[in-house]
């Protein structure tokens, strides 16, 4: 037994020795073509440059002789018209002119004329080509910009494969937690969702169905003539659709608070205590130290998730009839303490994800917190209440900007 354990450990090491060294093997091909591969990129690089270099010269004689051309082509047409005038003149006075003059206006006219079109066409090869011209340069920078991106993009791979085999494994590691913390957001939005469809379901569609019902009644005791039953009913639907609308001025409160965006985190939190304790009946408290900081909005709609996802696990599951919440602001820290009095509970049990206690949500505002990279801190015992502290610190970017913003008093 002793020996097939020795042989069965010396098999499964000679196994793992043989991966490593075939991963070892591909890994040190694929780093071999991969640096011929950026040499060659660069001999392209280099070559393309050259051409550029000498492209961009040519470009230049070339747009100076076009521009000497245009030049003389303009002087020409100005020649070319004086000719003309002289010859017509000459032409027309056979008195002051022999025909010895005349013959000279008329030659002098005709070289001019040829002269012109010789330039005319030399002004349009020396456009197309410098049109051409500029057209290459432009490829042959494009072509050197993918070879540089392509270069870039070999020495990043090269990095990868040259370094450490665990770094690898981390990075795939790395990819595997995003992966699942995806996996979280998303689920928490189906949560929500569906939460929002229950609410909706549970009150304005079920008030709406009534009011649907009554206008059918209402309907009916008009024609009968009916009116003063009618006017006591449209008295009574109005009063539905009033407590319906107010339904849902809350489910759209509760989607993203208005006095969040308008006024900050701490207004929100006090409005929210105020409609806590008249929803469900708890003595709340509410009290802020420090100098309030204006924070990111995801941060700031992170942090008022956290008080009423715990808000509402007092109001679930906590019996309380006493719940606080502080939130004290340093510059460096922003500290929310949750305190109830209500029947407690085993921290290590509740924060299980297989607990039948883990629908207090606590791992999810755990999550909720390190997504912020603060900490929670959570003590609580049956019997003695519950106390969850969230600790979340302040970046360097926001110290930073408060800091700046803070009003001189010198």
């Amino acid at each position: 037994m002793i020996v097939g354990n020795i042989l069965l450990r010396w098999e499964c090491r000679t196994v793992v020795d043989h991966l490593t060294v075939d991963i070892n093997r591909v890994i040190s091909n694929a780093i071999h073509a991969m640096e011929d591969s950026k040499y060659q990129i660069y001999e392209i690089c280099e070559s393309a440059r050259t051409e550029l270099e000498s492209l961009e010269l040519e470009l230049e004689q070339v747009i100076e002789e076009t521009v000497r051309t245009i030049d003389k082509v303009d002087q020409l047409e100005q020649d070319y018209r004086r000719a003309r005038v002289r010859l017509t003149e000459v032409s027309r006075d056979f008195v002051r002119y022999k025909e010895e003059d005349i013959k000279q206006a008329y030659e002098k006219a005709t070289q001019i004329q040829l002269d012109l079109m010789m330039y005319r066409e030399k002004e349009t090869y020396l456009k197309s080509r410098r049109d051409d011209l500029q057209k290459r340069v432009r490829n042959v920078e494009k072509s050197i910009e993918r070879a540089e991106m392509v270069g870039s993009q070999i020495n990043v791979v090269l990095e990868y494969l040259s370094g450490d085999l665990n770094q690898v494994t981390r990075i795939i590691e790395s990819a595997k937690t995003r992966q699942l913390l995806g996996l979280k957001i998303i689920l928490a939005q189906e949560e929500e969702r569906k939460r929002i469809a229950r609410e909706i379901h549970d009150g304005p569609a079920q008030s709406l169905a009534n009011i649907v019902l009554r206008t059918e009644i209402a309907e009916r005791m008009l024609m009968k003539q009916q009116f003063e039953l009618v006017q006591d009913e449209l008295i009574d639907l109005k009063g539905q659709v009033r407590s319906g609308l107010e339904e849902i001025r809350k489910i759209i409160f509760n989607l993203r608070p208005m006095a969040l965006d308008d006024l900050g985190l701490v207004p929100a939190l006090r409005k929210f205590t105020q409609d806590f304790e008249e929803k469900s009946k708890v003595h709340t408290s509410f009290e802020m130290t420090g100098r309030e900081i204006r924070l990111p909005s995801a941060m700031e709609a992170a942090i008022y998730r956290m008080v009423q996802e715990a808000f509402s696990n007092v109001h679930k599951h906590a019996n309380a009839s006493h719940v606080s919440l502080d939130i004290h602001y340093t510059p460096q820290l922003i500290t929310l303490t949750i305190q109830d009095n209500g029947v407690g509970f085993l921290v290590e049990a509740a924060e299980q994800p297989s607990s039948r206690n883990s629908h207090f949500g606590l791992v999810g505002m755990k999550e909720r917190v390190e997504l912020i990279e603060g900490r929670m801190i959570i003590d609580s015992k049956p019997g003695q209440g519950t106390k969850i502290v969230i600790e979340i610190p302040m970046s360097a970017d926001q110290r930073k900007e408060n800091e700046t913003n803070e009003p001189d008093n010198g």
